[in-house]
C-alpha cells in the first residue's frame, strides 16, 4: 500500500462535536444526495481518535438520502482498527488521507479539523487535491471547530474552487460574532488582520451585533436574527434558502459567498 497523503492529527472528538455541520450538509444539501445515481458517497476524511462523529454523520445523512453510504478514512491504523467493529451496513472505516482510497469518487467530502496543523500554503494544495478527487457536481465541506462544537466556520467547495463560508455558534456560547474568528479556515486565519476583507466582514459583523443588542431582551436568537438582516444591506449574506434566511439564521447560523473573503 502506498503511504497515506498528510500527517496524523491530534485526533480530539466527542459526541456530536460535529452536529453543526452535519445539520447543515442534510439540511442544504439533501437535494444534491438525493439526486445522485445509486448509492450516493460521502468521505469523513480525518475522522480521529472516535468513530463517533462518522455514525453520527451515517445516521443523520441517512434520514434524509437512505441510500447513501459513508466511508470514514483516516490515516494512523490503529484509529481504523478500533473503528472496524461499529462498520454496518453502508458504513465502513479505511485508512488513508487525503488521495481518499476509496472505492468511487465521493460525491461528499467532510474534513473537520484536519487541516488547521499545515502551513496555509499545503492547506491550498491539500484542496486542490481534494477537488480533484470528487464526483462531478461534489462538494467539500471543509472547516474547523471547538472541542464541544459550540463554534464552527466551514468552507463548502466544488472542483471549481470555494463557492461559502458558514459560520455556525451555539446561542450564549460567544460574545460577539469576531469570537468565531479563532475557527476559520487555515487558508482564512492568517488574513484576519486589518486590510484584508475577512478582518473587515468581521468588523463589520460585531458592529451590527452591538447595534442590535436590544433585541437581546428577547433572546440570542432574536439578536443573531435581526443581525444578519443589518449586516446584509453592506454585505452579500445569504438570506434566502436553502443557505440562508431566518430558517438558518434560528439556528445560529450565517454563510457568505467566498468571494466576499477570498
Amino acid at each position: 500500500m502506498r503511504r497515506p497523503v498528510g500527517e496524523i492529527t491530534r485526533g480530539t472528538t466527542g459526541h456530536n462535536r460535529l452536529r453543526r455541520s452535519d445539520r447543515w450538509l442534510a439540511a442544504v444539501h439533501a437535494p444534491l444526495l438525493r439526486s445522485a445515481p445509486g448509492a450516493p458517497l460521502v468521505a469523513d476524511l480525518g475522522y480521529g481518535a472516535s468513530h463517533v462523529t462518522t455514525l453520527e454523520l451515517f445516521v443523520r445523512l441517512r434520514a434524509v438520502c437512505p441510500r447513501v453510504e459513508v466511508v470514514g478514512v483516516e490515516i494512523d491504523p490503529a484509529r481504523v482498527a478500533a473503528a472496524l467493529p461499529y462498520e454496518r451496513e453502508g458504513l465502513t472505516f479505511v485508512r488513508g488521507g487525503f488521495e481518499l482510497p476509496v472505492p468511487r469518487r465521493p460525491l461528499v467530502v467532510r474534513a473537520f479539523n484536519v487541516l488547521r496543523q499545515y502551513a496555509e500554503a499545503d492547506a491550498w494544495a491539500y484542496w486542490d487535491l481534494l477537488r480533484s478527487r470528487i464526483a462531478p457536481g461534489g462538494l467539500i465541506v471543509e472547516g474547523t471547530c471547538s472541542e464541544v462544537g459550540h463554534r464552527a466556520v466551514w468552507a463548502a467547495l466544488g472542483a471549481e474552487g470555494p463557492r461559502t463560508l458558514t459560520f455556525a455558534a451555539r446561542f450564549g456560547g460567544f460574545d460577539r460574532p469576531s469570537d468565531l474568528a479563532e475557527r476559520l479556515p487555515k487558508t482564512l486565519i492568517h488574513r484576519n488582520v486589518p486590510g484584508e476583507p475577512v478582518h473587515e466582514f468581521l468588523r463589520q459583523w460585531d458592529r451590527a451585533w452591538a447595534t442590535c443588542a436590544p433585541f437581546a431582551a428577547y433572546g440570542a436568537r432574536q439578536r443573531w436574527i435581526r443581525t444578519a438582516e443589518l449586516l446584509a444591506r453592506d454585505w452579500p449574506v445569504a438570506v434566502a434558502p436553502p443557505l440562508g434566511g431566518p430558517s438558518r439564521w434560528r439556528l445560529g447560523e450565517l454563510t457568505i459567498p467566498w468571494s466576499a473573503v477570498a
